[in-house]
C-alpha cells in the first residue's frame, strides 16, 4: 500500500499531521508520539515578535470538545529558528509553519525570514483580527484573502498552505480567492466561533467572551466545507475539524482532502495521530486501495 501524498511538490509519508496550536512545536509530545511516523508537523503560530495572548481563563471544555481563546500566545520567530526548527529536523517527518499576525506585513515579516530556513512548507492563518481593518479577521473577506495571498506569495520560498476560517457565509468564496491570489494548497477548517456563560457566576466562561470552537462537535460541518471547497478549487486540500479517529480522518479524504490535520483529540488522546496512520491503513487494506490518492475525493 502506498500511502504518500504529494502537496503542492511536497511528497508527505502519509496524509496525517497535527493540528496548529494543539501540539506545540513537536517536542512537547515527543514522549508521546513517534514524530517519524508522522507526515508532517505543523507548529503552533509563529508572529513577527513574542506575543503575549489573551488573559486567563482562555480554555473551556464544552459539549462535544472545546473553546480557545489563547490569543496566539508565541515566542516569536527568532526563537522559533533558533530553539524549534533544530528539534524537529532531527525526525523523518515534514515540518509545516503556522503563521500569523495582525497586518499583512507581519505575515510578510514572518514569510521572509522563514525563506531560507529548512522547513517544508508555510501555513497562513488568516483567522487573525486584522487590525488595520477595525477587527475584521482578513478570512472572513474573499477580496482581502486574494490580497493577502498574492502578497505572501510574492515572498516565499515554501508551498503557501491557505487557512481558511469557517466563519463565513460562502466557504467556496474565500477557497477560491485564495486560489486565485496563488496558494498552493487550502487547508479547513479553523474554529468556529462560540461561547460559554458560567451560569453560577453569572459571567463568561473565557476572559475573551468568545472562543475558538473545535473538537468532535464541529465534525460534520467540516466534513461539509471540505467537501464544498474540494469541488470549488483545483488545488490540494488539507482537511481538519474534529478528527478524533481514522474513521474521521477517512472521511475528510473522502469528501476531497489529500490529507488531514488532528487537533483537539491530541488533548485527550496523546497517540491520537498514530492511531489514525494506523487506522487508514488498515482501511486501505480492507478495501483494496494501492494508493492513498485514489481515496481522495470519491464520494
Amino acid at each position: 500500500m502506498n500511502t504518500t501524498i504529494n502537496l503542492a511538490g511536497v511528497e508527505l509519508k502519509n496524509p496525517v499531521m497535527t493540528a496548529s496550536g494543539t501540539f506545540g512545536s513537536g517536542e512537547e509530545y515527543s514522549e508521546f508520539v513517534d514524530l517519524n511516523r508522522l507526515g508532517a508537523v505543523v507548529t503552533k503560530g509563529v508572529a513577527n515578535v513574542p506575543w503575549p495572548g489573551n488573559p486567563t481563563p482562555r480554555i473551556v471544555e464544552t459539549q462535544g470538545g472545546m473553546l480557545n481563546a489563547i490569543g496566539l500566545q508565541n515566542p516569536g520567530v527568532e526563537v522559533f529558528c533558533k530553539r524549534d526548527i533544530p528539534f524537529l529536523r532531527q525526525y523523518d517527518t515534514k515540518i509545516i509553519v503556522n503563521v500569523c499576525g495582525k497586518t499583512t506585513e507581519d505575515y510578510c515579516e514572518v514569510v521572509e525570514r522563514l525563506a531560507d530556513e529548512p522547513v517544508d512548507m508555510l501555513e497562513i492563518n488568516i483567522s487573525c483580527p486584522n487590525v488595520k481593518e477595525g477587527g475584521i479577521a482578513f478570512g472572513q473577506n474573499p477580496k482581502s484573502v486574494e490580497e493577502i495571498t498574492k502578497e505572501i506569495k510574492k515572498r516565499a520560498k515554501q508551498p503557501v498552505i491557505m487557512k481558511l476560517s469557517p466563519n463565513v457565509t460562502d466557504i467556496t468564496e474565500t477557497a477560491k480567492a485564495a486560489e486565485a491570489g496563488g496558494a498552493d494548497v487550502l487547508s479547513l477548517i479553523n474554529t468556529l466561533t462560540g461561547m460559554k456563560i458560567d451560569i453560577h457566576r453569572q459571567t463568561f466562561a473565557l476572559a475573551n467572551k468568545t472562543g475558538g470552537m473545535s473538537g468532535p462537535a464541529i465534525k460534520p460541518i467540516a466534513v461539509r466545507m471540505v467537501y464544498q471547497a474540494a469541488n470549488a478549487v483545483k488545488i490540494p486540500i488539507i482537511g481538519m475539524g474534529g478528527i478524533s479517529t481514522a474513521e474521521d480522518a477517512i472521511e475528510m479524504i473522502l469528501a476531497g482532502a489529500s490529507a488531514v490535520s488532528v487537533g483537539t483529540a491530541n488533548f485527550f488522546n496523546p497517540t491520537a495521530t498514530l492511531d489514525v496512520v494506523e487506522g487508514i491503513e488498515k482501511y486501505m487494506e480492507k478495501y483494496h486501495f494501492e494508493n492513498l490518492s485514489d481515496m481522495v475525493g470519491i464520494v
